[in-house]
């Protein structure tokens, strides 16, 4: 296992001594940020740059430097490739970046997510992924239409989607999901249950649906605004609806608002991120949550860089951690799990937390209001309060009301 330290000046106070018990037996994750694209999407707003030789090999030498500023406490147990998009990487260089995020682990993780575009599969990279250990591969498909894929701007056809799958399947990875989006321009409720009834077709261990958000500063933000295309919350929420019970019928599990899984692939790392556990953000834009610490590195990735040679990382946003910040965030991205959250459990993990009667008063309204199972206890400290089926389509609202609460 890594044992390297953080070269920089030390903060006077590390709130991470104050955490050690609450993340002693949590699983750790390692998030990769992969920020080249051949071209931006429309609905695009994550960090990306157009790869150059240049810029590639510079990105593969600061993830080194930045793997050797952490301070490893425990081994790894997740990674998360994202992007952009990791499969633009040639084979070499994504063979050296798997040895090098390897050698930081101290060993294959349990499970290792990787994010490919349909249009970069290749039997070569496959092969390279599966050598290094991965275990789940993640195609951004969105949709099988044609000329919905064009409104959003994607750079693959329907007919790559099966060949990426066929090649993706055929080098036997363990996991693969598919990642779809509804509510999109010119798409009814038609179109989205062909494109759903496609993907179940195919069989995909894992299926991500997502409905279309309009981003700040991306093209469909720009249409939106200028009444090019309109939102439809009424058609949204039917959506939902019919997907929950188009995948369930299908055999798919809904484990969280957005995400099926037939049993044995739910996705670990997502999973242990929604808890509050502890992940590690490596990259330009990457975002983390590690010894005692919040936040995310530059997107930039020449001011990413810079940092680096500074012994700097995760400068941006950069927020101590706290018992009540993480129980706050723990209900809330907690409840938008369907298995909901287990009181009792939580505030035995951070029992120095004051105030805790102030979620569970707020925990009791919402059941009031029907938004959580009306068999939650969650009067007392046990039991798992759980959304209702009207609770899920408001998930962010009802995430908003327990934001504030603890932090």
């Amino acid at each position: 296992m890594a044992t390297h330290e953080i070269t920089a000046t030390p903060p006077t106070r590390d709130p991470g001594d104050g955490l050690r018990a609450a993340f002693a037996d949590s699983p750790l994750g390692l998030y990769v940020h992969v920020p080249f694209c051949a071209s931006t999407c429309d609905f695009c707003a994550f960090y990306q740059t157009t790869p150059t030789r240049a810029g590639v090999e510079t990105y593969l030498a600061n993830v080194r430097r930045e793997l050797a500023l952490v301070r490893w406490r425990r081994p790894v147990d997740t990674v998360f490739w994202g992007g952009g998009t990791p499969g633009l990487l040639a084979p070499d260089d994504l063979a050296e970046l798997g040895e090098t995020v390897l050698a930081a682990c101290g060993g294959a993780p349990a499970e290792w997510s990787v994010e490919l575009a349909p249009a970069s599969v290749t039997d070569a990279r496959l092969a390279v992924l599966l050598r290094l250990g991965v275990t789940r591969v993640s195609l951004g498909v969105q949709s099988f239409d044609p000329g919905l894929l064009d409104g959003l701007g994607r750079q693959h056809t329907r007919e790559q989607v099966f060949r990426a799958y066929e090649r993706v399947r055929a080098a036997g990875f363990a996991s693969v999901n598919l990642d779809l989006m509804f509510a999109l321009p010119g798409q009814d409720e038609a179109a989205w249950l062909a494109d759903l009834r496609q993907a179940v077709a195919l069989a995909p261990d894992h299926l991500s649906t997502y409905c279309l958000t309009f981003e700040e500063d991306t093209r469909l933000w720009v249409k939106l605004s200028g009444g090019k295309v309109k939102l439809d919350p009424a058609l949204e929420a039917r959506l939902y609806e019919r997907t929950w019970d188009e995948l369930e019928a299908a055999g798919y599990a809904q484990y969280e608002v957005s995400n099926f899984a037939r049993p044995g692939h739910v996705c670990a790392h997502n999973l242990n991120t929604w808890r509050m556990h502890e992940w590690v953000g490596v990259g330009p834009s990457a975002a983390g949550q590690h010894d005692g610490w919040r936040g995310a590195n530059p997107a930039d990735l020449e001011r990413w860089g810079e940092g680096l040679a500074k012994g700097e990382r995760m400068g941006e946003d950069r927020v101590a951690l706290s018992p009540g910040l993480l129980l706050e965030d723990a209900l809330v991205f907690g409840l938008r799990l369907n298995q909901g959250v287990d009181l009792g459990a939580m505030l035995a993990r951070f029992p120095q937390v004051d105030g805790a009667e102030e979620p569970r008063a707020t925990l009791e309204r919402l059941a009031a209001q029907g938004l959580l199972e009306p068999g939650s206890p969650v009067e007392g400290v046990a039991g798992f309060p759980r959304l209702t089926r009207r609770g899920r389509l408001l998930a962010d609202a009802v995430g908003a009301e327990l934001i504030g609460l603890l932090s």
